[in-house]
């Protein structure tokens, strides 16, 4: 008798494909396949079965699941029956009609029914194996189903994106790329993305789903970009599901993301010209800088393709030129009798190289008759950083066309307000420059550059256009809360208050500057600096020391300078009850003076704050400051000398004027105190041509700030005949400074080294940069000798020079873990950096060493910076980073990283003495030693021991070594001198030693612990053999020699030993 089919088959199958993304009807055919059979189906209403109507909850057919089978039945003659069925099976009756499901009889969708074969269909007698395949599947797909109907959760997507389209594109590059993503995934429907939704008015996008079931999606244009009309869109998008069926019902959507997209511009305009013809007038014989100006404008949306590049004269055989600017010259002295008018056509390109649409005619009029005028300089003159005093008007002369001048009086003007606060100075910070200038020291930066230790001034707006000059913007909603404890000014004794202040005429209400309040319970003002009405006031109001008696409280000064919008710089000295105020260097006393009763005593805190004054009271900001601020300090002592506070305030650039003896006679000059503005005057044309010619622009910085600095000459005139005396053209041009060549700061030294335990746990600790070399080059092109149209190949070449200026910022950063400040610090001679007037802040993050000096200070004060740790027992190496900078971070260093390893002895008590003379292993970047940290890192015990055995091991092992190092250097001569006998034989190449060929043969007793200390005894000995010999190996090749020792490590101990014996006989003399 046969046994019945075994399911294994239908296991294996589920097991092997899951209710996974292949999808119901897969592993419906997986489960049949392996079965043999499927569960019926019971057909509704258009069904093949025709039975009964399908019901109301439920698709277009049901499933009907067999209840448990019988046990089967068999014939002794013909085995197993064929036509088992289950009591209630569903089967067809006699006149055709379905009967009616059982009771219990799982019902499915209609998609689900209809993915079933025929043999779970009525009328269908299964197997058992085949039922059981059907009951399986039937559930499976019925849950599946019902999984498909929950739709739990929405679609996700980014917040931002960015996008970039070209006009005559319609695909938006996305950054990143848009992608949904949905939870409800993999299911059907909830889990994939039926479309994105694109929000805004007049949005000319569309959003585009690529594939449902990734989520993948495009945005593209529905119409034609054009960049002139509009730069870039925004507009917010949202990702919607598919719901719970195809119908999509009930989709979920997703969260409004904002979307950028710029339009990229595309050179389709060509120069267009503002006027259709040009007409000028020259005089003859005469040559003119320039005698008209050009201009075509472009249509373009980008910079690129907007801007006019060159201009060009068409008409061949002129005598003209024409500039990139547009302005056209006459290259020789025209003549009226050979020519009376010149017609040019000029044409223009923009920087894509597009030509003008339409050239312009230009019609250049020639003359007899004189135009008075400055003659021979040019509008654009070029600076060179460091190259002193540089002339402005060589070749210049005025032109009076012979009439009667009795007096000339010219005015040369320099524009630098555009240029830092006011002019160029240097961008040290402002408590630097305090110091440079002579300033006693305790000064306190109120607006200092943002950092870990003065963070309030990070939410301001800055000014990053100005070359690293910190300047705040306050537009009448900021302001800052100066920490407690910044301050620590006694305002009972002589104070003094200074900034540098950009205001505009303003509004009628007060604007606060620096404002000392209650920060509860009330509002009073103990001390405030505001604006009001184009007037700086000054409220100070003491606590009271006496009665109550009226005393001077608020000082008033009206200024135009308050509200010009220009830079001023501003000293408010006080020393009550007299206080001064200096502007630009100008003092100026108090009017009018108001009194009033001091505060009544108080336990009140007071809150400090710039920008604003705070209402204790009321708990809110009020009186807000609109315009820009710099260098807000506040000191005690008062400021008196003047020198000093010129100093604070000068410009580094400005014109000179420097005449030989006899050369200034009758001619009387003026500059103001910022020498911006040069007046010349008197009667004599020709001196008065001399002395414009002597004019000249210094900037005295070593790395000036870039950029264009405008000039302007005015002259006026005057005549025996005023009714009829000539008019003098002011003209225009501009100095541009060229860009310095930037330094090159390095940092070198030793970057690895290690050091006994007790040497870190000392009083004295462990230098970290004790060898440490600042240095700062530059770099020049060097144009060749000779005539390089004749040699093609020669190019110019780069020469790197050295240069010397100072340091204002150097700070060492911990890598890895922060310092533990209960056993590990970083310290430095106080005293020392006191005496240079250096300043030092630290933290658990490390050290920052400020204040403008030399970079040979700062070597001598990194020199001093020493690291401790009195709990080395854990401790096998720390690393530390060290970065300078000059001018406010305008020019910073390279990252120079320090390695420093712990040397752990065996017992620090019984071999005190065997300790102390453990040598000092170094590793320069110069220099390829035996690197003995790599041990501790490898095999990180606390403690190496070291049995007294070992010990005379050690000192066989240093004895042979010194014998092979004195073998070698006869050796070294032997060869020298064969190869001075065998030159002739070919036998030159024995002369160099090969260093690879010597080894050491260890006692095999010697454990690893016995091969560290070896190495500790050998390098001791190395050194003092070596004593005076420089290294010639280059931080590099060390660097290299330890990477190669890390993709070694299972030949670390060979290696170790084999460098130990290399001998470096670069610097034997022979």
């Amino acid at each position: 008798m046969s046994s019945p089919p075994s399911p294994a088959p239908l296991v294996r199958s589920l097991s092997r494909l899951g209710t996974g993304a292949r999808g119901p009807a897969a592993f419906v055919a997986a489960i049949l396949g392996a079965a043999g059979g499927a569960p019926r189906c019971q057909a509704g209403e258009g069904g093949r079965g025709g039975g009964e109507k399908k019901p109301a909850e439920w698709g277009s057919a049901t499933l009907l699941l067999p209840p448990p089978l019988p046990p089967p039945s068999f014939s002794s003659s013909s085995g197993p029956s064929r036509a088992l069925r289950p009591a209630q099976s569903g089967a067809r009756t006699s006149g055709g009609a379905t009967a009616a499901p059982p009771a219990g009889a799982a019902r499915c969708p209609a998609p689900l029914c209809a993915a079933m074969p025929p043999s779970c269909c009525p009328g269908m007698l299964p197997s058992l194996p085949a039922a059981a395949a059907c009951l399986l599947v039937a559930a499976l797909l019925c849950g599946g189903a019902e999984a498909a109907r929950v739709n739990k959760h929405k679609p996700w997507i980014e917040t931002t994106y960015h996008g970039i389209v070209t006009e005559n594109d319609n695909t938006v590059l996305l950054d990143p790329p848009l992608i949904a993503l949905d939870k409800d995934a993999p299911l059907r429907f909830a889990g994939e993305i039926c479309g994105f939704k694109i929000h805004g008015q007049n949005v000319p996008f569309e959003a585009v789903v690529v594939d449902k079931s990734t989520g993948e999606g495009i945005i593209r244009s529905k119409e034609k970009l054009d960049c002139e009309l509009q730069k870039d869109y925004t507009f917010t998008i949202q990702a919607y599901d598919c719901g719970k069926g195809p119908d999509g019902a009930n989709a979920k959507k997703s969260h409004k993301a904002t979307v950028h997209i710029q339009v990229n511009d595309v050179n389709e305009y060509a120069p267009v010209f503002k006027e259709k013809s040009y007409k000028a007038t020259a005089i003859e014989g005469k040559r003119y800088d320039n005698i008209l100006k050009v201009e075509a404008v472009d249509a373009d949306c980008s910079p690129q393709f907007s801007q006019i590049c060159s201009y060009e004269i068409v008409t061949p055989d002129v005598p003209f030129a024409i500039d990139k600017d547009g302005y056209i010259k006459n290259t020789e002295k025209l003549n009226y009798g050979k020519e009376h008018q010149y017609k040019l056509t000029v044409t223009a390109y923009d920087c894509g190289k597009k030509r003008a649409a339409e050239d312009v005619l230009v019609k250049i009029s020639v003359k007899p008759t004189c135009k008075p005028g400055w003659q021979g300089w040019s509008k654009r003159i070029e600076y060179e950083p460091g190259t002193g005093s540089l002339a402005l008007f060589p070749g210049m002369r005025l032109e009076t066309c012979d009439e009667p001048i009795t007096s000339v009086e010219a005015t040369v003007e320099l524009e630098t307000n555009h240029i830092g606060k006011g002019c160029d100075r240097d961008t040290y910070s402002e408590k630097s420059i305090h110091r440079l200038c002579g300033a006693a020291s305790g000064t306190v930066e109120l607006l200092p550059p943002p950092s870990s230790a003065a963070n309030w001034t990070i939410g301001l707006p800055t000014d990053n256009g100005h070359d690293s000059d910190q300047v705040f913007e306050f537009n009448g909603t900021q302001a800052v809360k100066i920490p407690d404890g910044v301050v620590t000014v006694n305002l009972k004794e002589p104070f003094m208050i200074s900034v540098w202040m950009r205001h505009g005429p303003g509004t009628k209400e007060k604007e606060t500057i620096l404002c000392n309040s209650d920060k509860t319970d009330m509002n009073r003002h103990h001390y405030t600096l505001y604006v009001h009405n184009c007037r700086l006031v000054f409220l100070f109001r003491q606590d009271p020391s006496e009665g109550k008696t009226y005393k001077p409280a608020e000082f008033h000064w009206k200024l135009n300078e308050v509200c010009d919008k220009e830079w001023h710089h501003y000293v408010l000295n006080v020393e009550f009850p007299a206080v001064t105020l200096y502007v630009d260097g100008v003092s100026y006393d108090p009017f009018p003076v108001t009194e009033d009763y001091p505060l009544h005593p108080s336990k009140i805190e007071t809150q400090l704050v710039v920008g604003a004054c705070w209402q204790g009271g009321e708990l809110h900001m009020a009186q807000f400051f609109r315009g820009n601020l710099a260098g807000l300090m506040i000191r005690s002592g008062k400021l008196e000398n003047k020198k000093v506070i010129d100093c604070l305030y000068t410009c580094k650039e400005g014109l000179d004027l420097q005449m030989a003896d006899g050369t200034g006679k009758g001619v009387k000059i003026h500059m103001n105190p910022s020498q911006s503005t040069v007046s010349i005057e008197g009667d004599d044309i020709d001196r008065v041509d001399k002395a414009m010619q002597h004019i000249s622009y210094l900037n005295s910085r070593q790395f000036p700030t870039p950029g264009i600095r405008r000039l302007k000459i005015t002259t006026d005139v005057k005549c025996f005949n005023e009714d009829a005396c000539v008019s003098i053209p002011s003209v225009e041009g501009y100095v541009m400074v060229l860009q310095p060549e930037e330094p090159k700061i390095s940092l070198s030294g030793i970057n690895h080294f290690a050091r006994s335990a007790s040497e870190f746990e000392s009083s004295e600790g462990v230098a970290l940069f004790p060898e440490l070399r600042i240095i700062s080059t530059i770099t020049r092109e060097v144009e060749p000798e000779g005539d390089g149209d004749e040699d093609p190949t020669v190019q110019e070449s780069l020469v790197s020079e050295e240069i010397m200026h100072n340091l204002d910022t150097c700070e060492v950063t911990v890598l890895g873990e922060e310092l533990n400040q209960e056993q590990e610090s970083l310290e430095i001679d106080m005293t020392r950096l006191q005496q240079k007037g250096i300043e030092m802040s630290s933290s658990n993050l490390g050290m920052i060493i400020t204040g403008v000096d030399t970079m040979a200070s700062y070597e001598e004060v990194l020199h001093l910076i020493h690291y401790r740790n009195w709990h080395t027992v854990s401790l096998f190496d720390r690393k530390f980073k060290l970065v300078c900078s000059e001018l406010n971070g305008r020019y910073v260093s390279n990252e120079f990283k320090v390695e420093v390893n712990v040397i752990h002895t065996a017992n620090p008590v019984e071999h005190a003495n065997h300790i102390a003379a453990q040598p000092q292993f170094v590793h320069p970047v110069h220099h390829t030693f035996v690197d003995l940290s790599g041990h501790n890192l490898a095999n990180p015990h606390p403690f190496s021991v070291v049995p007294s055995t070992a010990t005379v091991v050690i000192v066989v092992c240093v004895s042979f070594l010194v014998f092979m190092i004195i073998l070698g250097v006869f050796r070294i001569r032997a060869a020298h001198q064969r190869t001075m006998r065998d030159q002739d034989t070919g036998k030159e190449n024995e002369m160099d030693w090969d260093d690879s060929a010597l080894t050491i043969t260890v006692n095999p007793m010697e454990t690893y612990e016995d091969q560290h200390s070896s190495e500790e005894e050998e390098e001791e000995e190395e050194e003092e053999s070596e004593e005076g010999e420089e290294d010639d190996i280059t931080s590099a090749e060390s660097e290299s020699s330890e990477e190669e020792e890390g993709e070694q490590e299972e030949d670390q101990q060979n290696v170790n030993r084999q460098q130990q014996l290399e001998w470096d006989d670069s610097t034997l003399s022979y």
